[in-house]
């Protein structure tokens, strides 16, 4: 009976969510195609008319897609589950390799590569079909499957001895193996975190020192009036890939450094460059990299635990279409469970996590502006608007459920209060 209720809770959530995302997303076009016709007043100046239907065209496209993606996750989420898909491949497996870790390592990776396979196509029109169309795609086909090489074999060195850690906890350490688990992922995701910016992404990219002196002068002296000390200014071939720019601060310790796509460099003024990284900087300052982790950490924690209840529950299988193994291992399938039940029932909580993220946002603008000039600031973000195609006219509703950032205009409005 448990399960029964389970399922319809698990298709009920599934439904309502999807419906929600397409009224969300339907709302988002209409309101960016009312708006396509002229470029708002407070942007006027900056941005012409061709560029605002460009990004309002562009936002439209990529919304179609992600309404078809929806359609079709959904689709694979009930053909693992409720339509036995998991089910037949589990069987498949254990009479292959038996049911030790073996077997629960192979289905954690079978069902990876189905999931890829099944996400390629979407992968390859983005690129080569919607960025081509607007102009943004620079990467080459042998590119994307070298990326797509690099990404399996990262993932393979990274995941499969954390999969093996968890599986061996949650089979060997007893009701507490989540609380173990727990611990072990933070120290992953540190140690993950600290290679990074010198073994992983240079995997993908190159990277060399800043060598504009003005910019770098700026920067320097910028980094000691906020008792910052970088260890590093970096530049990347973003435009090997892209032609959007943008810059992102990475690292901890000895390791922290801030990089720059060189498609950012070449569009932005060296005090525009200056304000940008102020803002990088504020998120720094100001803590909000510690906050998302200690908060990415305690939900980890708190869902490490309801796992840890929920795999020892036999309704948890088979009201998501699994019948549990009685001599084999259950934990890979409850792994895999687990993360395909968990975004139907917690889409809800999304504006959450961007109502804090614009704020961090908000704060890190500010100290922009405290520290540079406000204005160059703004004339960086109208830059970055125009040259990413980023709509200046995004549904209010849409983006308090996605958007991470705040409006172009909202945003704008905030940093023109603090001249």
């Amino acid at each position: 009976m448990i399960s029964v209720v389970f399922s319809v809770l698990f298709v009920s959530f599934l439904l309502l969510t999807l419906v929600f995302q397409f009224w969300l997303a339907s709302r988002h076009i209409r309101h960016i195609l009312r708006n396509r016709a002229a470029v708002p007043a407070q942007f006027a100046e900056k941005i012409s008319l061709a560029s605002h239907q460009k990004a309002a065209d562009y936002t439209i496209a990529k919304t179609k897609m992600g309404i078809v993606m929806q359609m079709v996750n959904a689709s694979v989420l009930i053909g693992f589950t409720l339509f036995g898909g998991l089910q037949w491949l589990s069987v498949a497996l254990v009479k292959l390799t038996g049911p030790g870790m073996l077997y629960q390592i192979s289905l954690l990776i079978a069902f990876t590569l189905i999931s890829g396979i099944i996400e390629f196509p979407f992968s390859y029109y983005s690129q080569f079909v919607l960025e081509e169309r607007f102009g943004f795609n620079k990467m080459t086909l042998g590119l994307f499957f070298k990326d797509m090489l690099t990404n399996t074999l990262v993932s393979a060195a990274l995941g499969l001895p954390l999969i093996w850690v968890i599986l061996s906890l949650m089979e060997k350490a007893g009701s507490m193996w989540w609380l173990y688990a727990w611990v072990f992922f933070i120290g992953f995701q540190l140690l993950v975190m600290l290679i990074f910016p010198i073994v992983i992404a240079p995997l993908y990219n190159k990277f060399w020192p800043l060598d504009n002196e003005e910019v770098r002068e700026r920067i320097e002296n910028l980094s000691k009036r906020v008792s910052f000390a970088l260890k590093g200014i970096f530049v990347m071939d973003g435009s090997k890939r892209s032609g959007h720019g943008n810059a992102y601060f990475s690292g901890f310790g000895g390791a922290k450094r801030i990089v720059f796509y060189d498609t950012l460099l070449e569009r932005l003024a060296p005090n525009e460059i200056e304000a940008v990284l102020a803002h990088e900087l504020g998120h720094f300052k100001l803590k909000h990299i510690v906050k998302r982790m200690v908060v990415i950490f305690a939900l980890s924690l708190v869902f490490l635990a309801i796992l840890g209840f929920l795999k020892d529950q036999v309704w948890f299988y088979t009201g998501l279409g699994v019948d549990p193994m009685l001599l084999a291992r259950n934990d890979a399938m409850a792994l895999i469970l687990f993360m395909l039940s968990l975004p139907v029932f917690t889409f809800v909580f999304s504006p959450l996590s961007s109502i804090t993220s614009r704020k961090h946002e908000f704060e890190a603008d500010a100290f922009a502006a405290k520290h540079t000039n406000a204005s160059d600031l703004v004339t960086a973000l109208v830059k970055m608007y125009d040259d990413n195609s980023s709509t200046l006219t995004p549904d209010p509703l849409h983006s308090a459920f996605y958007d991470s950032h705040p409006s172009a205009s909202v945003r704008i409005k905030h940093l023109l209060a603090a001249q």
